[in-house]
């Protein structure tokens, strides 16, 4: 599995939805393309919260983050995570 970080930005009718049964629809979403929820963080500014998964494998990638975006009317911006030890092997080539 692989880590990303998900930058969600919530759209104005995203934001008068905000519950704790969105969020739990979220995380099923998450789990039933084979993901597991990691951590979730309420931002300021202009990303309003990240959200980070691991998931297995491409397919999953493209499909959680379109269907949170459907599930919950928010943008996101994907990016995949790379631990610094693994960054440090990988870019000591």
């Amino acid at each position: 599995m692989a880590t990303y970080l998900m930058f969600g930005a919530l759209t104005r009718a995203a934001r008068k939805a905000v519950s704790a049964k969105r969020t739990a629809d979220a995380m099923a979403l998450i789990k039933k393309h084979g993901g597991e929820f990691k951590a979730g963080y309420a931002l300021l500014g202009e990303v309003d919260f990240v959200v980070v998964p691991d998931l297995p494998g491409m397919k999953s990638t493209v499909q959680v983050p379109v269907g949170l975006s459907r599930l919950l009317d928010i943008k996101f911006r994907t990016a995949p995570a790379v631990g610094i030890d693994a960054f440090d092997k990988l870019a000591a080539a």
